[in-house]
């Protein structure tokens, strides 16, 4: 893949480039690109066709420069290439160009080979801008979950970017995996339950579990059927293998006779606190009247 700029600093011209082309040995991929290929265009192919068109200040961003840093799970057709916001360029089929305003250096990896975003800005402003609420905060426990970064060099990334969308969203969900879960879960239970005019649960009611192990469950409600209904809010970050063993042995022996536990995710609870309080009013949690 060569950009036709990188051709003419050879002392390769445009005639010599079209005559490649019509003996059918190179193809022209974009205004401002060719390929001494012909064919279908590989992944890494069609990324350096991305920052080869855009130029020198471009880099590869978003999911793309995530999947290049060893992100997985998160991999998407299409290549996000992020650009400085003054470049002028034409649109190409399968990339998209991610303007920012944002000092370039700041965004730059120092990695060799293809121009690509540090992981943090990547999957931040990928988050911030291109995502969904759930998928946002997704990404970046997966970046934490995968080992390619910190909470904390995310954190501290929010406040490189200000001003960032999203950017109390993320340092909530990040505060999680920091080990600030429960201060921040108490907070979205109360708003769920005002919200959906639900009773304030009992909070850390202290349990003995089947195996006799001492608990502290999230929230307790006493239903009028006499169940105990529990919910248990696992943190955001809380998806690997271990965790997620333990946890299900923790429901599994704190259920009992008379106490029905289900779960939700700190994520669900803060984004979509009404679908939760519907699913605990389908359990038979009884919501306050109405002045």
């Amino acid at each position: 893949m060569l950009a036709r700029r990188q051709l003419t600093r050879l002392g390769i011209g445009w005639d010599a480039v079209d005559a490649q082309v019509d003996a059918l040995r190179w193809t022209v991929r974009t205004p401002r690109v060719v390929s001494t290929t012909t064919g279908t265009l590989t992944v890494e192919q069609m990324r350096w066709l991305g920052v080869l068109h855009a130029g020198p200040r471009s880099v590869l961003g978003g999911l793309t420069a995530a999947s290049l840093h060893g992100l997985e799970g998160w991999e998407r057709d299409q290549v996000t290439v992020l650009v400085d916001d003054e470049l002028s360029f034409e649109p190409v089929d399968g990339i998209r160009f991610f303007r920012s305003r944002r000092p370039f250096p700041l965004l730059v990896s120092p990695r060799p080979g293809l121009p690509s975003a540090r992981l943090e800005p990547a999957v931040l402003l990928w988050a911030a801008y291109s995502a969904a609420p759930r998928s946002a905060v997704g990404v970046l426990a997966a970046a934490v979950q995968q080992r390619l970064t910190t909470a904390e060099r995310l954190l501290e990334e929010v406040e490189r970017l200000r001003p960032l969308r999203r950017s109390r969203l993320f340092r909530q969900s990040l505060g999680d995996v920091a080990g600030g879960a429960h201060s921040a879960a108490e907070i979205d239970v109360r708003r769920m339950c005002r919200l959906c005019r639900l009773p304030l649960p009992v909070r850390q009611a202290p349990r003995t579990d089947t195996a006799g192990r001492r608990r502290w469950t999230d929230c307790e409600w006493h239903l009028a059927s006499g169940t105990v209904l529990v919910l248990e809010v696992d943190g955001s970050f809380h998806l690997d293998v271990a965790s997620w063993t333990d946890d299900l042995q923790r429901q599994r022996r704190l259920t009992a006779p008379g106490r029905l536990v289900v779960r939700c995710t700190a994520d669900e609870l803060r984004l979509d606190p009404r679908a939760v309080g519907a699913d605990l009013v389908s359990l038979g949690l009884v919501p306050r009247a109405v002045g």
